[in-house]
């Protein structure tokens, strides 16, 4: 059994994933696997889910919890038993428990020797990777817009007449 996120990139059981991505990828990886109806899952979320509406009800074998604190958090992954754990971060539940922090990562690790955790955030805060640092596999999607490319420059690209796109010397101005 394994979710695949994107084509090639795939999570296993065993494994503790720290992902940060666009809510429609998430939402798509979820919703396009046939497997996930064959396996307990359990999804984890606090106060308000932006994913969790989108996620398709005709899994059989999906249970909500919620956490409204750090402390009832760490109870319901002590508790958890399933084959898939869906953790979707609120750093608003730390606001108040940083020293949760360290409890809480240390749990979701153990809960990963057995299960497929997914510790899933649009966007990484202080807090997210916090927890996310024992995990076996950090994964991050940046929309392509957001990437700059950076050219280098060096003496002897410039002595060699090679230059990044867009630049010009005074000899050709």
């Amino acid at each position: 059994m394994h979710i695949e996120l994107r084509r090639g990139l795939l999570l296993y059981p065993g494994t503790f994933n720290a992902v940060v991505a666009p809510e429609k990828v998430m939402i798509s990886a979820l919703n396009s696997n046939e497997d996930l109806q064959r396996f307990l899952f359990l999804y984890i979320g606090s106060n308000y889910s932006r994913i969790l509406p989108e996620i398709s009800r005709t899994l059989k074998n999906f249970d909500i919890r919620r956490g409204f604190t750090a402390r009832q958090f760490l109870t319901i992954l002590q508790e958890a038993a399933h084959t898939v754990v869906f953790i979707e971060h609120d750093p608003s539940l730390y606001e108040n428990a940083m020293d949760m922090l360290d409890p809480l990562s240390g749990t979701i690790k153990d809960l990963a020797r057995e299960s497929l955790v997914i510790l899933y955030s649009q966007g990484a805060d202080r807090t997210f990777l916090s927890l996310a640092r024992r995990a076996d596999r950090y994964t991050e999607f940046v929309p392509t817009d957001e990437i700059k490319i950076r050219y280098p420059t060096s003496r002897l690209m410039r002595q060699c007449g090679v230059r990044p796109d867009g630049q010009q010397t005074l000899e050709t101005a």
